[in-house]
């Protein structure tokens, strides 16, 4: 079994659910009491979101570089970086490694593939529905369109994660307030949607909506499981 790689604390609740879902996972394919071999290392996210919402992205990377290098140094066989916004910096952290990195979009596109959706809705920060790392990964390696909401609801969508999700507030009118945002973006035809931060599973399930849902903290997670047993 290879020892996964980490980089976590963007949030801290996201991060848990990595290493639940990675354990859980790991025990279901192995049965008995085995669990993943890893190494995390937590950032603080209240230094992050500054630099974020400053758009210092080249201090950023180098946060993410100096991390990768820990997890490395620790003995991770490769690493995933526990957030969809801070791919912004993926191709730093890429070219800092001697070991594979695993990027969230790829696990996404393959589930999207798989159940046949060409074209999809994205939901996430605010950086990540605008900026090109994410759309433009999907688009150009995958061949997946991605469709965002229009200006108030992004803006609405980004307020619930960082004012609410990332501290572990749930409400109910915040979830029904996605739901509106999900089913205007189904009107405009898409064939699914992207859970693209790993905070919003903590507030939508499949169960709360039509449209297959697809939780990139879940994919990434079970792609980690995978390359751990390759």
């Amino acid at each position: 079994m290879k020892t996964i790689g980490l980089i976590g604390g963007m949030s801290w609740e996201s991060s848990a659910e990595y290493y639940r879902l990675i354990n859980q996972d790991m025990k279901q394919r192995l049965g008995g009491h085995h669990n993943a071999r890893s190494v995390m290392v937590t950032v603080s996210f209240e230094e992050i979101k500054a630099l974020q919402h400053a758009q210092r992205w080249d201090e950023l990377g180098e946060h993410m570089k100096q991390a990768a290098l820990q997890v490395q140094q620790a003995g991770a066989d490769f690493v995933l970086l526990c957030t969809n916004t801070m791919h912004r910096v993926a191709p730093v952290v890429e070219a800092t490694l001697d070991i594979p990195f695993l990027h969230i979009v790829d696990p996404t596109a393959e589930a999207l593939r798989d159940a046949g959706i060409r074209r999809v809705g994205l939901l996430g920060t605010a950086f990540t529905m605008e900026q090109d790392f994410y759309r433009g990964r999907m688009l150009d390696q995958h061949g997946i369109e991605v469709v965002v909401p229009d200006t108030a609801e992004r803006a609405l969508v980004h307020e619930v994660i960082y004012d609410e999700l990332c501290h572990g507030i749930v409400r109910d009118a915040s979830r029904e307030a996605y739901k509106r945002v999900i089913a205007n973006m189904q009107a405009q035809g898409v064939g699914g949607v992207i859970l693209g931060c790993t905070e919003i599973a903590l507030l939508i399930a499949q169960k709360d909506v039509t449209l297959p849902v697809f939780d990139t903290t879940a994919l990434h997670a079970q792609a980690a499981v995978s390359r751990a047993l390759a």
